[in-house]
């Protein structure tokens, strides 16, 4: 399956499998995450902090349409689509084109969507459980995506200086993401001050000091590489060694256990019992702890209560953290047990734990 058709195919009797399971009319995708997955990476989105798009996937059990306007629907077919989906376009005034186009196609039967609306259906758990095992096509395109957006990554870390202001750094991530054709869906940093003190630290007019962590979710053709990276301007002090080199030692217990028939709580409950180990009970209620990725930043978050199967294929990202210390890349599980990292990158400096090369903070003079 190397083709964009030959994955589109696959996934479009995916979703006609769907509606013979439910006797339903019609599928119909808004999500910028499923307009991703159903047209082998294509995007729908314009405004990035949106979950839908400006355009839909629409499929019966004989045709697939996409739904847009006049004013995308050029664009869409010269940059965005193959041709295996037909055009629908209605004027961007007129939306009620569409529905009436949508009633009159499904003669009033049930409609499954990944964003119901007032009289449409969920999407069964099959089809949820299709988007997350990546197929070999969509893995390559996850690898490419991982790899730009690593290489974004340390372009603007290394050129960081410790004067710069926090926005400064994020602009230089996110123009870094920009010039390689990736999506900032998401640019944390922060600074020596605010590191100790925010899981999540959207960036600030503050300078950062002596050191500072940028967070990535990069998105391209659909897919997000996460990743996380630290700098340090000298030497990193014990004390964040130490927590940095405990960090790591979690997120290896939750790589060990990453393994396909794993259940997202049976690693999280590891993931508690590490932090435990290592001296902090209370850090894993102080930030969630990631769980899969793959069409959105999240698929599904680990808690004690999720127990969803990690299977080969699916995509994850953990992301334990301590007080100014924390640590994310984006893997693939393997049908073998291994990992591949997504987000590896030989220039950044790294250590080796429980045999995968691990990042460490960057000493810049």
């Amino acid at each position: 399956m190397t083709t964009p058709s030959a994955e589109i195919s696959h996934k479009l009797d995916r979703m006609r499998e769907a509606l013979d399971e439910t006797s339903a009319a019609a599928i119909r995708l808004r999500g910028t995450d499923w307009f991703a997955w159903a047209t082998a990476g294509a995007s729908n989105s314009v405004l990035l902090a949106a979950e839908t798009g400006v355009a839909e996937v629409f499929v019966t059990a004989q045709n697939a349409w996409i739904l847009t306007d006049e004013i995308e629907a050029q664009r869409l077919i010269d940059e965005q689509l193959s041709a295996d989906f037909q055009l629908q376009v209605n004027p961007w005034a007129e939306f009620a084109k569409r529905e009436i186009f949508v009633q009159k196609t499904t003669g009033g039967g049930t409609i499954l969507s990944d964003r119901p609306t007032a009289g449409e259906a969920a999407l069964p758990t099959t089809l949820l459980h299709q988007k997350r095992i990546l197929l070999p096509s969509e893995i390559d395109r996850y690898r490419q995506v991982g790899r730009l957006a690593t290489e974004a990554m340390t372009e603007a870390m290394s050129q960081a200086q410790p004067t710069w202001t926090e926005y400064e750094l994020a602009g230089a991530g996110a123009a870094a993401m920009w010039s390689r054709g990736l999506h900032p869906a998401l640019t944390l940093v922060a600074g020596e001050r605010r590191l100790p003190l925010y899981r999540h630290p959207l960036p600030t007019a503050a300078t950062i000091g002596q050191m500072a962590m940028m967070v990535f979710c990069a998105r391209k053709s659909g897919l997000y590489a996460n990743l996380t990276r630290f700098i340090c301007f000298g030497s990193l002090p014990d004390e964040q060694v130490k927590l940095h080199e405990k960090v790591r030692e979690i997120e290896a217990v939750a790589l060990n256990r990453s393994q396909p028939n794993a259940t997202l709580n049976s690693v999280y409950g590891s993931i508690a019992q590490a932090y435990e180990q290592c001296g902090f009970p209370q850090a894993i209620r102080e930030h969630h702890q990631g769980g899969t990725t793959g069409y959105l930043a999240r698929e599904v978050v680990a808690n004690p209560q999720i127990n969803d199967a990690l299977m080969a294929g699916m995509a994850i990202a953990w992301n334990p953290s301590l007080p100014g210390a924390k640590i994310e890349d984006t893997f693939i599980i393997q049908a073998d047990g291994t990992l591949e990292n997504l987000t590896f990158d030989p220039n950044w400096i790294s250590v080796n734990v429980e045999g995968r090369d691990r990042p460490i903070p960057l000493e810049l003079d």
